[in-house]
């Protein structure tokens, strides 16, 4: 199992890589994203051949879910490539931060990996004139819990376990709980060192949903974006959690599940009750998100996912970013563009990258609504 979940990490790793070759990226965290074209003259290349960038013009500034920054990095640049008279700009800072930005009018959308509350939609609606901010689903994908444990590459943890653990309930990785799903593994009377989001993260909150539907016993907090357990370390976004994750010995964190692929992190399989443990792959979680219902009305295309699914193969802990736009009154310098681009992440080209890069594509179902939303964007 130990060979088998790195030679998956890796392939995962190398696949994002290649992607990027081929849309010529920079692996940089900056939120400049500007690039030239890959033929010079506007010209699109053959990936990029697909996006259409009639009514796309200027800068477009966006931010928010730093779970989304991969697939971001990804689009932007091929979008950049074909578009070349344009420029995107994504601020990958937090799911919390992006929503303040878009509902201050700062940004022509932000992303969110948890839907608009209805005090956030009520206060969008001084910034979108006629309309008010809607949820798109355009980016799915498991939320890794990795770990580092010397000696220690393999790990199967249940819902009640992980609560325990991220609530400092549960101290050493030896504790029976942990030893219990692991039979034969040799565990260190070592310190657990549980590291979360230090900001407002929607990642944090579909943990949180997560922990309180499949361990409802153990996990007595209201899942928000703050994080809510005492004890544990602070980290800012899913980039730093990652890093501290990688440099302690002892430590266990959670974030999206490129940065434990571009990191070489181990990360845990999850005991649902179902036949096995389920590692976090993007294929596993696409099983969890297809079964996943619209409960936004008009417009609003929220999605409400069944974070205690047993079914066979399935990754629970999932999480889905949106894009958060205005379904009307969007500003005129900026409306083409964002229809532009979001016409492009929506594709069929566009989901087909986020695979390569360790995301979920959203099921076609779903992503069909998102792409005639898009379109009917004024």
């Amino acid at each position: 199992m130990k060979l088998q979940r790195k030679n998956r990490l890796r392939a995962t790793a190398l696949g994002a890589l290649a992607v990027s070759g081929a849309l010529v990226l920079t692996a940089c965290g900056s939120d400049d994203n500007s690039g030239a074209d890959a033929d010079g003259g506007g010209k699109t290349t053959t990936a990029a051949s697909t996006i259409a960038c009639d009514g796309a013009k200027g800068q477009l500034r966006a931010s928010g879910s730093s779970a989304q920054k991969n697939a971001m990095d990804l689009w932007v640049k091929n979008y950049m490539a074909a578009c070349s008279d344009v420029q995107v700009n994504y601020n990958s800072s937090s799911s919390g931060e992006g929503i303040v930005a878009f509902n201050q009018g700062t940004v022509g959308f932000a992303g969110s990996d948890s839907a608009l509350k209805p005090e956030e939609v009520a206060e969008s609606k001084k910034i979108c004139g006629t309309g008010q901010g809607i949820n798109l689903p355009m980016v799915g994908g498991p939320i890794a819990v990795g770990f580092h444990l010397e000696g220690v590459d393999s790990l199967v943890l249940d819902a009640p376990t992980l609560a325990k653990i991220f609530d400092t309930k549960i101290k050493k990785w030896n504790d029976p709980a942990i030893a219990k799903l692991n039979e034969g593994a040799k565990l260190p009377d070592k310190a657990i060192q549980p590291f979360h989001r230090s900001e407002d993260s929607g990642t944090t909150q579909n943990l949180g949903k997560y922990l309180a539907a499949a361990a409802p016993a153990d996990w007595k907090y209201e899942a928000e974006k703050k994080w809510p357990a005492p004890g544990g370390q602070a980290a800012s976004g899913s980039s730093g959690v990652a890093s501290q994750v990688k440099a302690v010995d002892g430590s266990i964190g959670y974030f999206e599940l490129s940065y434990a692929a571009s990191q070489d992190i181990s990360t845990v399989a999850i005991d649902t009750g179902g036949s096995a443990p389920v590692e976090a792959t993007s294929e596993n979680a696409s099983k969890a998100i297809a079964a996943a219902k619209v409960k936004g009305t008009g417009k609003d295309l929220a999605l409400d996912l069944d974070y205690t699914t047993k079914a066979e193969g399935a990754y629970p802990l999932v999480l889905v970013t949106y894009e958060v736009v205005c379904d009307t009154g969007n500003k005129a310098d900026t409306l083409g563009t964002v229809k532009s681009f979001l016409t492009y992440t929506s594709s069929e080209d566009g989901q087909k990258v986020l695979t390569d890069a360790g995301y979920a594509p959203i099921p076609e179902a779903i992503n069909a609504k998102v792409r005639e939303t898009v379109a009917g964007l004024s």
